[in-house]
């Protein structure tokens, strides 16, 4: 595997830790929840953004610091801090979230839905007409499909699925068999709603739902007949999810990815969350059977599972309570009287999504796909969902005798079992499917069309900063490129064959790869405006990404900065530089900004003594990124399309005074607020590019 050649060791104290700096971007989330200005159900739907986030963030880092600790690790990173302690500064920082989340829920956000006729019905409001029918509901659709399952030697502690709904109860009493084990266990399968909505004719309110826990708990005696119910308690445990291929064992990734996945839903417990009245007795008995300690233990004043809330917003039809709808723009260049070949040939066209519409990528693929001059289709995909138009042009263009090749990431995280299955539907149609280079996830975002012309063979591409995923296009920020230049064309067509056969890797002209060239380039290009600077000429740099972790990155911004580089870096997430920190990063000012969509470019700018070198990636600035994937930084060449993502890329970004939060010298943020003219950087794109033609 490919790694740093020149690794060096950096003073701990110029980094911040990723999980803990991971964290306050989850603060920063739950501030849009609590923010007034953002529509009611959208504060819902912040509010499970987070518990979502939090649930990945005990499946793969904290189950990654507990194996540190495992293995007697002494430090969990550049920060120097130890996997222990690191352990118990992330449990205190993660307690102290929940419980503002669950205050904000509870006496913030729902009261202020039931005032607007959204109601969560608790069991002591209840009419008799509701119980009446919660109760046969729960006879007719509950309790036939739950498995009660009593403690003892005979009945051991069922398996408990990764972050499923479970009781555990406590009985007193003996059953027919003379048993009293004191003890149950009743999961909740998982093809239950969690969440149910009564009917209008027995509600005062239009929308008035009830929890599934809400009616186990008002039935649950019935699933032990003659004996006493002392306690229900919901709980849910969260478990290791990340997966572990051997390298050197593989024989076949599919196949040994598929046994992995099986067992992903049974991974070592890393959290045990079980609500607020649950007794001291069975909490200590729950975690003793998971093998956690005290800390591992999340009391929630309401549902453990708050990521069930998220579809509710999408069934309330309350249009005044949701974000206003828009209808993305299409470039002028994509003029539908235009064939899209022509349009391409034309100009390089710039999309930036969610404002632009994505669809100009699906139909350069349908037009592939029935364009007889079209002889190959080449396309890298890492998430694109269970349901994709994409993969279905695919396949109908190799149905039509095409020669199609999808390189396919089947270790792309959480999308495993839908990658897996369009590998097995491609291949069935006969598409080449390959899955990259063992070892290296294959995140970059390449599309390659070969057409024979009067000319001859022409290439167009389409590279991107985001997924191959119509859905999430819809609610990420990201730009994508439109382009037949021939040298950007050849080095897409290196690309692929490195990915699909065997080889040395060739220098590209313009596309910076990783894990050959990416960091380098990266750093040679920081250094460059260091030495710029020290010569007395104007030296910038503006970067935008979704995290900032590599040392040497690092490093390289801090002596850019000493050497009088102005330095603005967009991170919305985790960031390991500490900026405005006098004598090493006094002219590095970072900043997130955390809106309506998520922000997902990534955007390099170095002024280079006036020539205005622009990068768009696919790659955050991190080890993985740059190290072990394979990943494409590709510079946009055309000076209009340079000016606009400067334009909307950058510049809309650091103007932005309503959703951007400074980040301070300490690792805390400052969210900024408006002195003047608001300026917010996603509502100004919204204006300016969506409904254009």
């Amino acid at each position: 595997m490919h790694t740093p050649t020149n690794k060096k060791s950096y003073p701990t104290d110029h980094f911040f830790n990723r999980e803990l700096s991971l964290l306050q971007f989850q603060r920063r989330v739950l501030a849009q929840a609590a923010d007034r200005d953002v529509p009611l159900l959208e504060r819902l739907r912040f509010l499970c953004i987070v518990s979502s986030n939090l649930d990945e963030f005990f499946e793969i880092r904290v189950s990654g610091i507990k194996e540190q600790i495992r293995l007697g690790s002494r430090a969990s990173g550049n920060d120097g801090l130890a996997p222990t302690e690191l352990l118990e500064r992330v449990s205190k920082e993660v307690h102290e979230i929940i419980s503002e989340q669950y205050e904000l829920l509870n006496d913030d956000i729902l009261p202020a839905l039931e005032a607007e006729g959204v109601i969560f019905l608790r069991r002591s409001l209840w009419s008799d007409a509701q119980r009446d029918w919660i109760r046969d509901y729960f006879q007719r659709e509950v309790m036939p499909v739950l498995t009660p399952i009593g403690l003892d030697p005979a009945h051991p502690f069922p398996r408990v699925l990764n972050k499923s709904l479970n009781f555990a109860i406590e009985l007193k009493g003996r059953d027919a068999f003379g048993r009293d084990s004191g003890a149950a266990i009743v999961q909740a399968p998982r093809a239950l709603p969690r969440v149910i909505r009564l009917p209008r004719d027995i509600c005062e309110q239009e929308y008035t739902f009830v929890f599934l826990s809400s009616v186990l708990h008002a039935h649950v005696d019935e699933l032990f007949s003659g004996m006493e119910v002392l306690g229900c308690y919901q709980f849910r445990v969260t478990r290791n999810s990340d997966l572990f291929v051997d390298e050197e064992e593989v024989k076949d990734l599919r196949a040994s990815l598929k046994g992995e996945l099986q067992q992903r839903h049974f991974g070592d417990a890393v959290r045990l969350e079980v609500a607020d009245n649950c007794s001291d007795e069975m909490a200590d008995f729950l975690l003793q059977h998971f093998r956690l300690g005290r800390g591992d233990l999340y009391r929630t004043p309401g549902i453990v599972n708050l990521v069930r809330l998220m579809q509710v917003p999408d069934w309330v039809d309350r249009p005044e309570l949701k974000y206003t709808p828009f209808l993305p723009g299409i470039p002028k260049a994509l003029d539908k009287r235009r064939e899209i070949f022509a349009a391409i040939r034309n100009s390089d066209i710039l999309l930036h999504h969610p404002f632009q519409s994505f669809s100009p990528v699906i139909d350069l693929l349908r037009a592939a796909a029935d364009d007889p001059q079209v002889v190959a289709i080449k396309m890298t995909v890492y998430r694109t969902g269970t349901d994709s138009v994409l993969m279905e042009h695919l396949a109908r263009a190799a149905q039509k005798g095409k020669e199609v090749t999808v390189v396919l990431e089947l270790m792309a995280r959480f999308d495993e079992e839908a990658n897996i299955s369009w590998a097995n539907r491609l291949e069935e149609v006969g598409v080449h499917v390959v899955y990259g280079v063992f070892g290296y996830k294959t995140h970059a975002k390449l599309l390659m069309l070969v057409r024979r012309e009067e000319q001859g063979l022409r290439r167009y591409v389409h590279l991107g900063t985001g997924n191959y995923h119509p859905r999430t296009t819809r609610f990420y920020t990201d730009f994508g490129l439109l382009t037949c230049n021939e040298q950007i064309g050849e080095d897409v067509a290196e690309v692929f064959k490195q990915l699909t056969g065997l080889g040395k890797a060739s220098s590209l002209r313009h596309l910076w790869q990783a894990p050959f060239a990416l960091q380098p380039n990266v750093v040679a290009a920081i250094n460059a405006e260091a030495e710029i600077a020290r010569a007395g000429r104007k030296g910038r740099i503006i970067a935008k990404m979704n995290a900032l972790l590599e040392p040497e990155v690092i490093e390289a911004l801090y002596e850019a900065s000493q050497a009088g580089v102005e330095i603005d870096l967009i991170v919305r997430g985790p960031c390991a530089l500490k900026p405005r920190v006098p004598g090493l990063s006094d002219n590095i000012r970072v900043r997130s900004v955390i809106g309506r969509f998520l922000e997902h470019h990534r955007i390099f700018y170095f002024h280079a003594d006036g020539k205005d070198k622009m990068y768009l990636s696919s790659a955050d600035w991190m080890d993985r990124n740059f190290f072990r994937r394979i990943e494409i930084a590709f510079p946009v060449l055309d000076p209009r399309l340079k000016r606009r993502v400067m334009k909307e890329g950058l510049r809309a970004y650091l103007l932005d005074n309503c959703q951007a939060w400074d980040m301070q010298p300490d690792g805390s943020y400052r969210r900024k607020h408006p002195r003047g003219v608001k300026r917010t950087a996603q509502m100004i794109l919204l204006g300016e590019l969506v409904g254009t033609t």
